[in-house]
C-alpha cells in the first residue's frame, strides 16, 4: 500500500510477529489492541481512514485450553478497534475472519458463505462473534465493513515455530533434519491460499463490497499427508512423519467456495499451491 501512495499505520504488540517484517516507512506503534487507552491514543493522533484488522489469537488449541484469553484477544481487542473506528470516522473496516473455523464440520463442500455457522472451537466462536458486532454497528451508525473469511494462509516469513501454519512448521523442522508430527491420520483436508493472494483480496475489499462477508479460498482441499509428501520430495527428506492424537476443536475437512468474492470483488487466487509451496521453501532456504 505504501507503493500506492498510502500512509500506513501499524499497531502490533509483537507477541507473535517481528519488527523486522514492518516496512520502515510505516508509522509503527508497539501496542496491544486490547489496551483501550493505547488504541484511543493512536486513533486520536493518527488520521486513520481505513482499518485492516488482521490481529488475532489464532491458535485453536490455545483457544480450547484458555478460552478467556482467546475471547479477550479476539473479541475485546476487536471491539476496541471497532468502537474507535466509529468514533473517529473510519471510512471502512476490513476484518480478517476465518473460513476454517466458523462453519464447523461442513454439511457440503466447498462451503459457501450461507452455510450454517456451527463452530466446534472457542477460536471459531470468538472470530465469528466479531462479525456480529460489525453488523450491529453498521445498523446503528452507518459503519462500513467487509469480512474476509480466510482459509489457511501460507508463504514467506511465516513463523516456523508458531502453533499454526503447517507448511512453515514442516519446512522448518525438515530443514533441521527433524521429523514433523501429524495430528490424526493426516487425511484431514484444508484450503490453502498464498499470502500475496490474500493481500490482493484485502486491497480489492478496500474499494469494493459493503457490509458483506466473503470466503477467500481456492475451493480445493489438500491433505496434511499430501503436503508432507510434496515437501519430502522437494527437500529429499526421507524420514517418516510422527503420527499423534488428533487435536480437540479442529475440523476434519474444509475448503471454501469463493465465487461470491470472484463475482463481487473481482478476486480469485493467482498462485497455485505447488508453486506457492516451492516459493515458500526457496524463501526459507535463503532466510
Amino acid at each position: 500500500m505504501i507503493h500506492d501512495g498510502f500512509e500506513v499505520v501499524v499497531i502490533d504488540d509483537l507477541s507473535t510477529g517481528f519488527e523486522r517484517n514492518i516496512h520502515p516507512e510505516c508509522s509503527f506503534h508497539k501496542a496491544s489492541i486490547c489496551d483501550p487507552r493505547e488504541v484511543e491514543r493512536i486513533f486520536s493522533t493518527e488520521r486513520i481512514d481505513y482499518v485492516f484488522h488482521e490481529a488475532a489469537q489464532m491458535d485453536v488449541r490455545r483457544s480450547v485450553q484458555d478460552p478467556i484469553f482467546d475471547a479477550e484477544s479476539n473479541i475485546v481487542g476487536s471491539l476496541n478497534l471497532i468502537l474507535h473506528s466509529v468514533k473517529y470516522g473510519v471510512k471502512k473496516f476490513i476484518y480478517a475472519s476465518t473460513g476454517g473455523a466458523v462453519y464447523g464440520e461442513p454439511q457440503y463442500l466447498p462451503v459457501r458463505e450461507d452455510h450454517p455457522i456451527n463452530p466446534i472451537s472457542q477460536y471459531g466462536i470468538s472470530k465469528h462473534t466479531v462479525e456480529h458486532y460489525l453488523h450491529l454497528y453498521s445498523l446503528h451508525s452507518g459503519f462500513k465493513y467487509v469480512v474476509l473469511r480466510y482459509p489457511n494462509v501460507f508463504g514467506p516469513r511465516q513463523n516456523p515455530k508458531g502453533e499454526a501454519g503447517v507448511n512453515a512448521i514442516f519446512i522448518g523442522l525438515m530443514l533441521n533434519g527433524e521429523r514433523p508430527s501429524i495430528f490424526g491420520d493426516g487425511e484431514q483436508l484444508r484450503d490453502y491460499v498464498f499470502v500475496s493472494d490474500v493481500v490482493e483480496a484485502n486491497l480489492l475489499a478496500l474499494m469494493n463490497g459493503e457490509n458483506q462477508v466473503y470466503n477467500i479460498g481456492s475451493g480445493v482441499g489438500i491433505s496434511v499427508n499430501a503436503i508432507y509428501s510434496k515437501l519430502s520430495d522437494l527437500l529429499g527428506f526421507k524420514e517418516k512423519a510422527v503420527y499423534a492424537q488428533p487435536r480437540k476443536g479442529e475440523i476434519f475437512k474444509i475448503y471454501l467456495d469463493s465465487s461470491k468474492a470472484r463475482n463481487e470483488l473481482g478476486w480469485k487466487p493467482a498462485m497455485k499451491f505447488d508453486e506457492g509451496l516451492a516459493t515458500t521453501l526457496a524463501w526459507f532456504r535463503g532466510a
